[in-house]
């Protein structure tokens, strides 16, 4: 599978194509209707013309391994909650199988790939991590405060939320963050490091796991999060903000959401803006202690490893490739403080 992600994108786009082509005729959508790549990271998203209804949908396909089919039952799960809870959330669309995704072969594709289909969203992207935020300050901090409003009311449903029976996910925990082998990989090995860099976060490892040992999973504080807020997960329309994009959800500490959505912020003029705005927004629908807050910078050095990860486990994306440089520099303006960082005991 390593040599099929080593593909350029122009020819994984061509395969990928290939294989949606292929899941259509599941949601009795014509094989031929008029589709189009918006992403390819961890998964290939279409946009695709259903010609039969006049509509668009939007086709997810997942990248081999990710999530078992149990876990992506339990992310479907967990959005459906939200919308009944008043999170506006995408709409899935139930194969003619009545399922939630179908499992697709394509010969131009190694193995079977997880498909699901959801409803088009009209909609405006908050922003991107390439392009960065968009609007004037007024805007862009009035975003953000829903942003954190909309949290929150995702962190408080979470803490009262009864799972269902089989609900499975990954965990944004103690192992799953600094353990030997880190949900997205041993960061402090990322090939391109240099060795006074691994030496580094080495010690940050070593440093976040007694940390976050510290703190715990008190219910107030962890546990079922979003794990990919960013900018470009949020969709601006006339009903209001959409949230999208749930492919990292899993277990954490709520405060991880919260650095998610600042984090590619770090360095640049809208952090602290970016950053009081969202947490005032959150303050509006769930309590958010100074004490609490404390352990931020904690987080966000907890975060910025993750990225050191990814690149490491998905080098061979051209993703990866183009933004490794960036990610170090940006993993490495936090380090310094970090190491000397002393945080307030009180949780």
């Amino acid at each position: 599978m390593n040599d099929f992600y080593r593909l350029p994108i122009s020819e994984l786009e061509q395969r990928y194509t290939a294989l949606v082509r292929d899941a259509l005729p599941l949601w009795n959508i014509d094989r031929d209707a008029p589709l189009a790549l918006l992403k390819l990271r961890e998964n290939a998203v279409y946009r695709v013309a259903d010609r039969a209804t006049g509509g668009k949908c939007v086709v997810r396909v997942h990248r081999a391994g990710y999530h078992s089919d149990a876990e992506l039952r339990s992310e479907w799960q967990w959005i459906g909650s939200l919308s009944e809870y008043g999170v506006l959330t995408p709409v899935l669309r139930y194969s003619s199988n009545n399922r939630m995704f179908e499992i697709v072969e394509s010969p131009e594709v190694p193995e079977p790939l997880q498909v699901d289909i959801v409803d088009w969203i009209e909609g405006q992207q908050l922003g991107s991590v390439e392009e960065g935020l968009e609007g004037t300050e007024q805007e862009i901090r009035g975003q953000f405060m829903t942003l954190g409003s909309i949290m929150a009311k995702m962190h408080n449903l979470a803490e009262h939320w009864d799972e269902p029976a089989g609900f499975i996910r990954h965990s944004w925990d103690v192992d799953g963050l600094t353990g030997d082998r880190p949900f997205w990989g041993r960061f402090w090995e990322l090939p391109a490091l240099s060795p006074w860099q691994k030496d580094r976060m080495i010690e940050v490892r070593d440093k976040l796991h007694a940390e976050l040992t510290e703190l715990g999973k008190p219910p107030d504080k962890y546990g079922l999060i979003h794990a990919d807020l960013l900018f470009e997960n949020l969709l601006v329309s006339e009903d209001g903000v959409r949230v999208i994009d749930f492919d990292d959800c899993g277990y954490g500490w709520y405060l991880f959401d919260l650095v998610t959505s600042i984090f590619f912020l770090h360095g640049t003029d809208h952090f602290a803006m970016a950053k009081e705005a969202l947490i005032t927004g959150y303050r509006q629908h769930r309590p958010l202690t100074d004490e609490h807050l404390a352990w931020l910078p904690i987080m966000l050095m907890a975060r910025a490893t993750t990225y050191l990860g990814w690149m490491h486990t998905r080098s061979e994306t051209e993703t990866a490739r183009e933004m490794t440089p960036f990610i170090i520099e940006l993993v490495f303006s936090l380090v310094e403080d970090y190491l000397n960082y002393r945080h307030n005991p009180r949780v």
